[in-house]
């Protein structure tokens, strides 16, 4: 074990840590935001119950995953010093509008609608968490733009003095192929992780509160979580189909390692399961579907899908010798595990709509338990998404541009690394414990009561008036 190992390791478990909150994060404010329309449009209380009793996980969510964030910055100039220098140029512009303009979009805005309930117009106060959602799915597309350049580097020039890469083209950065796929099934993947929360809580309180008077609020929101989990669904198929495509196109390799490819296969088959030899070089035992392959990575049932053996001598011939593959069984199983997981939340949730169907209510205690795992079956699908993502580009942390190896602190030795390792580990699990309570307290308190809001033409001296805090 060296600096550059554990330097890898806590980058990928502080990401990954990171990640279980912006999903959340990003399907619950818009879902919010859906729930407030409701009400404003209707004046019906119920979905201003349900806006207030969402909301209020959507903000300890959002404080979660804003204190974790912070840390994955650091990591650039502490870890990955050589890294920063080489992209910077590039890397760094993304980063600085996704938190000059849509972090503190959402972040300002989210402070009027936390302090603006009986304050602000209606129409403001629901202008104003409008604005806090659109802030954070921009934030979340700056971020994917700079996570694409390093799966499909475009927009660049290697300066040949200083062996950085200079920025020369910013559109073709925010306009990357890769973002452009990656960014819908991304947002698609948050819904899939949100609308599970929201049928989670929703289907607890109905099966357990069933004489309660807000029991028409919860069927509701099970429903239409329920609803969410499905639609996003297809739209993650849809998208992961679209994405396959330009990662066979841009990064043949990952989409080999992904099936366990390893010789070049016209048509090819998608291996349900495949067996390979120690050293990764060779198929021992597969179960395949014919043709599909070829479909999923060119839309061509007969189409031609490089395999990893091919590739490698290929990568070997272009950049010099060394080992192109990434570690297949990660790439393998992580795949398929992303695929797994999120079909099984959508069976879930069609179990959950079958079950109330004709205004029944639910009563099986399997049902229950199934639901009460739903929203980490999601959360599990987009973790192994991104290892896939990451994992699958190595060696490469600029893909074609720059090895992994080549990237890490030179000066940071080993027991500091494992230092700052060991201390953020330990930090991230109290948090964990932290917003697992939280959540699960309020989740369990139910929707709060709620007061006739003040008409917009209230001539009450705003002076008079306590300060609102809905939370």
């Amino acid at each position: 074990m060296d600096a550059l190992d554990v330097a890898r390791w806590q980058f990928g478990v502080t990401t990954v840590y990171h990640f279980l909150f912006v999903p959340l994060t990003i399907g619950l404010s818009v879902l919010v935001a859906i729930l407030q329309t409701m009400w404003h449009r209707t004046g019906n209380e119920r979905y201003l119950k349900l806006t207030k009793f969402y909301g209020k996980l959507f903000l300890i969510n959002f404080a979660m995953g804003v204190v974790t964030g912070i840390v994955q910055e650091f990591q650039f100039g502490m870890n990955w010093s050589d890294y920063s220098r080489f992209v910077g140029d590039i890397f760094g512009a993304p980063l600085a509008i996704e938190a000059l303009v849509a972090f503190f979009l959402e972040s300002t805005f989210i402070g009027l609608w936390i302090f603006g309930w009986d304050r602000l117009p209606k129409r403001l106060h629901l202008a104003a968490i409008w604005a806090a959602a659109i802030g954070t799915n921009l934030s979340a597309y700056f971020i994917l733009a700079a996570n694409s350049f390093m799966q499909n580097p475009v927009g660049f020039r290697i300066n040949p003095d200083s062996g950085r890469a200079e920025l020369t083209d910013f559109v073709a950065v925010l306009t990357n192929k890769v973002a452009l796929v990656t960014f819908p099934h991304t947002l698609a993947g948050a819904f899939l992780v949100a609308g599970s929360l929201m049928v989670t809580v929703g289907l607890w309180h109905v099966m357990r509160n069933r004489d309660s008077a807000d029991t028409g609020a919860y069927r509701f929101a099970t429903k239409l979580g329920s609803w969410v989990v499905l639609i996003s669904s297809a739209l993650v198929l849809l998208t992961g189909d679209i994405q396959g495509k330009i990662m066979t196109e841009v990064q043949p390799m990952k989409m080999a390692a992904a099936e366990g490819l390893y010789t070049t296969e016209s048509p090819a088959s998608f291996s349900v399961l495949t067996v390979g030899s120690l050293d990764g070089s060779r198929e021992l035992f597969a179960i395949k579907i014919p043709y599909l392959l070829s479909f999923l990575g060119t839309g061509d049932p007969n189409g031609t899908v490089q395999g990893i053996n091919d590739l490698q001598a290929q990568y070997a011939s272009q950049y010099g010798p060394g080992n192109y593959a990434p570690i297949i069984p990660v790439t393998y199983w992580s795949f398929r595990f992303m695929i797994g997981f999120g079909l099984a939340a959508a069976a879930i949730a069609l179990l959950v709509l079958w079950s109330q169907r004709k205004g029944r209510t639910p009563t099986s205690k399997w049902l229950l338990r199934a639901g009460l795992v739903m929203p980490v079956l999601p959360l599990l699908a987009n973790s192994f998404g991104w290892i896939f993502t990451e994992m699958g580009r190595q060696p490469w942390i600029v893909f074609g541009e720059m090895l992994t190896r080549d990237g890490v602190s030179r000066s940071v030795s080993l027991t500091e690394v494992l230092t700052s390792f060991t201390a953020f580990t330990l930090i991230y699990a109290v948090l964990a414990v932290v917003e697992f309570k939280l959540l699960v307290r309020y989740a369990r308190a139910g929707v709060p009561d709620v007061t006739p809001q003040t008409d917009d033409d209230d001539d009450t001296d705003d002076a008079e008036r306590p300060l609102a805090f809905a939370y």
